[in-house]
């Protein structure tokens, strides 16, 4: 089986600016501190090596529309905790689009390294979140954390999808929530299992 290629820092650069994460609170099962996890969301990424002008999504939604997702993304029936989608497989991949010749007098051509790089959306589901934590991550707060920090790396390209990318990803994971999160060691009893 062929691993997919990583990059090393900065792994993802767009235009001029700084990242950018867009959050959303689309349910009402548990309240949600969206400038929170948009923090931690910019924090990771920064960490990852994203630079310049790039967005990335963190939609927090029901059960019904997680499982909805699931089941047409997937291919698997009913809700989950996380589900990632990218969007910019990398910042050289982007077309200017159908106007890029043009009958206008003087056509612009465009820099995509002038765009923003679209990293993709990061949508978790509180309520499977709050029933899986007591065996996973331990606490809520840390569940959320885990399910934001999981999603962004598969935005970012990280996947477990063999024994080897599943310990990096896992010590990856556990290293940025230490480092940003807990700001100190994982509390006893934290379990990141797949």
């Amino acid at each position: 089986m062929l691993e997919r290629p990583r990059r090393r820092t900065p792994r993802r650069v767009g235009g001029d600016g700084e990242p950018e994460v867009f959050c959303a609170d689309e349910q009402s099962a548990v309240p949600m501190d969206t400038s929170r996890w948009r923090a931690l969301a910019v924090d990771v990424l920064r960490a990852e090596g994203v630079r310049g002008a790039a967005e990335l999504s963190v939609l927090f939604v029901e059960r019904e529309s997680i499982a909805e997702m699931n089941r047409i993304h997937m291919d698997k029936d009913g809700p989950t905790d996380v589900l990632a989608f990218p969007i910019d497989a990398h910042d050289d991949m982007r077309s200017p689009g159908p106007t890029q010749t043009s009958a206008a007098p003087h056509p612009r051509r465009v820099d995509v390294g002038d765009l923003p790089l679209l990293l993709g959306d990061v949508v978790v589901c509180p309520a499977v979140a709050m029933d899986q934590a007591p065996g996973h991550a331990g606490r809520f707060d840390d569940e959320i954390a885990l399910l934001v920090t999981h999603g962004i790396l598969h935005v970012l390209g990280y996947d477990h999808d063999n024994e080897v990318n599943a310990a990096t990803m896992r010590t990856r994971e556990k290293d940025l929530l230490e480092s940003l999160h807990w700001r100190g060691r994982a509390p006893v009893g934290f379990d990141q299992g797949y």
